[in-house]
């Protein structure tokens, strides 16, 4: 998505004037709903009513064109029949945005066009309002507490349950637009303008039908680049909910196996329901993701620290024990009775010493063996026992918190009282507090670092590793060869993530490349002469060296190897110095093939491997990118 491409959406989330098409006095209609909170901000508000002088005790208009001053935007509540009288009505007054209350409406994508024609933009219809706490517009039927998260949501249900969940968290909302139908804004149209937002530093989505799956993809790998972390729940994992979402909103379902590569390729966070959506955005909001696998489990009580074990080891993680020095100074802390070589039990020494929380906590953040920390059992509950107790707690959270803070930590809490005092203090300075320790281990798994060393586990070193999504990524340290051990995967990973930050990066065995030749291999389409084979040179000189031939395509095994032959660099490839030649029966072979696919989709602009490394033994292709012709794909 370009900058020519993306809509200017403004009006809608910052306009100068709003108007309520449909304001009723009647507290069991939307646009009652909407005008009362609408009337909340500081913005003009006006209020229209075809039958009503007065509305909430405010004067009426009888349409649009009677306001008699200019309107950005418009939330039309009125029934269907008259929605697209209101749409008309509202375009030759000179709205900018409209959002659509209104529900079953047969003439849609009519209504949508004549606002695109108009340089107007359509929220809906069937859509539940928006919202941008930063700019004061507050034109829902609900209340959504402020905070950081943008949401875009299609189903009004899923968006009010999420704002509960996310208010349990102390977590709230910078802005949220209802889809509904989608019949002119979609997905990656918000998506996009909450990249751009300052006050969004998450993005979290419901969503049952993409539109523009590549504008959407593209729109979030913006949002990661931004570092502005997208989490996505969407339908579609059985046939019931691909039934109930075209009966919903009429949406055509995108299958589950086509979203989960979508999220691998745009860095998106999926979840599949609003409480491990809720889970995730604190998470992400609060705490940072471990370095590696290793977790200290710190708790008041054995049995959850045994529960908590074995839930992370569960999850694929590991509570390795302690080394000695790490366990003496935790130990030293803590009652002669206490465990101190992970997980940590303090064994009754909260109630000896409040403090030693603090102080344990101290040792494991600032030890190098440890990646992640779980603080899990009581803790929040001691001021039932003593006023002491209590205050003691909290000043407890209050150096917890910061520790986290200054250091960078990662540090997740379980607590049994989720909504004492102590924890509401370790909310409020940014550390991740969990009612189950389920959920609190959870957060651990959507580790980035921990997806890298699964996506490695079935392979053998050495290895590449690739920033994908960056089409001159090996002139930017975007590839990193001979990769011998997880630790020096994981030091490639954080170097290519903290220079480049890739939408992602993919993880592969490294080819024997030592009597290999590199070569470039494509097929185009030239809109006069069809498909066009081209072999080189190949590898990071292909585009210095330039010593390239053509073929028209498709071409035979016979005439690929002739091509081969006819470059300047043909004699690396038969041998020179001692050095043996390359398989080239091989290469033709691919060179023929790869023809042939090109001549059979001329829907396909570009097909290139770039490089193909020639082998005595044979080819293998290291990389390659297909381009899709520009009709084949909506920009905009």
């Amino acid at each position: 998505m370009t900058l020519a491409t993306r809509r200017d959406l403004r009006a809608l989330f910052a306009p100068r004037s709003v108007a309520v098409v449909g304001a009723s006095d009647d507290p069991g209609k939307y646009g009652n709903w909407i005008a009362v909170r609408a009337l909340r901000g500081s913005r003009p508000v006006h209020l229209v009513n075809r039958s009503r002088d007065t509305v909430l005790g405010r004067p009426a208009s009888p349409d649009l064109a009677s306001v008699g001053e200019p309107v950005d935007l418009a939330v039309i509540a009125v029934p269907a029949k008259g929605f697209e009288a209101a749409v008309d009505d509202a375009l030759a007054a000179g709205v900018r945005a409209i959002v659509g209350i209104s529900a079953g409406l047969d003439r849609q994508a009519a209504i949508a066009a004549r606002v695109r024609a108009a340089g107007a933009c359509l929220l809906g219809p069937n859509c539940l309002g928006v919202l941008d706490h930063t700019t004061g517009l507050e034109l829902t039927s609900f209340d959504f507490p402020p905070g950081e998260v943008a949401l875009i949501s299609q189903s009004g249900n899923i968006a009010i349950e999420l704002a509960g969940l996310l208010a349990d968290h102390g977590l709230g909302f910078a802005r949220f637009a209802s889809l509904g139908n989608q019949a002119d804004l979609d997905a990656a149209d918000l998506l996009d303008a909450c990249v751009d937002h300052d006050g969004t530093a998450a993005i979290a989505l419901y969503c049952e039908d993409f539109r523009d799956g590549r504008r959407f993809v593209r729109a979030a790998q913006r949002a990661y680049l931004a570092g502005k972390p997208v989490v996505l729940l969407a339908v579609g994992r059985g046939t019931a909910s691909v039934r109930g979402a075209r009966s919903h909103t009429g949406a055509l379902v995108t299958p589950a196996g086509v979203v989960t590569a979508a999220c691998a390729a745009a860095g998106i966070e999926s979840v599949a329901t609003p409480t491990e959506m809720s889970h995730l955005l604190q998470g992400l909001l609060r705490s940072r993701p471990p370095r590696g696998r290793r977790v200290a489990v710190f708790a008041d009580g054995g049995g959850q620290a045994q529960v908590a074990s074995d839930c992370l080891e569960a999850a694929g993680l590991a509570v390795p024990r302690f080394g000695p020095a790490l366990a003496a100074s935790v130990a030293a802390e803590l009652p002669a009775t206490a465990a101190a070589e992970n997980p940590v039990d303090v064994a009754g020494g909260g109630e000896q010493d409040i403090a030693c929380f603090q102080r344990v906590s101290a040792h494991l953040v600032g030890s190098d063996e440890v990646d992640a920390v779980l603080m899990t059992g009581f803790f929040g509950g001691y001021g039932e026992y003593s006023a002491a107790l209590g205050a003691g707690e909290i000043v407890a959270a209050q150096a917890i918190a910061r520790l986290v803070r200054d250091r960078a930590a990662t540090f997740v809490v379980h607590t049994m009282n989720w909504n004492s005092v102590a924890a509401g203090v370790l909310r409020t300075g940014g550390v991740p507090v969990y009612r189950q320790v389920e959920d609190a281990v959870w957060t651990f798994e959507v580790s980035t670092v921990d997806e890298l060393y699964v996506a490695a586990g079935a392979l053998r070193f050495p290895l590449v590793l690739k920033a994908l999504g960056d089409e001159h990524k090996s002139d930017r340290g975007g590839v990193v060869l001979g990769i011998a051990s997880p630790t020096a995967l994981l030091a490639a990973w954080e170097d290519v993530q903290a220079r480049l930050r890739p939408p992602s990066c993919s993880v592969e065995e490294m080819a024997d490349l030592s009597h290999a030749v590199e070569l470039i291999v494509g097929v185009r389409q030239d809109p006069r002469f069809g498909p066009v084979v081209l072999v080189g040179m190949g590898g990071v000189p292909a585009e210095v060296l330039r010593d390239t031939r053509c073929a028209l395509g498709p071409v035979d095994a016979t005439t690929a190897r002739s091509l081969l032959l006819s470059l300047r660099g043909a004699p690396l490839l038969t041998g020179v110095r001692g050095r043996p030649g390359v398989d080239l029966d091989a290469v033709a072979d691919l060179v023929a093939t790869l023809s042939y696919l090109g001549a059979a989709h001329p829907e396909l602009a570009e097909i290139e491997c770039n490089p193909v490394a020639a082998r005595p033994d044979g080819a293998v292709c290291l990389d390659a990118r297909i381009v899709p012709q520009p009709s084949a794909v909506p920009l905009s």
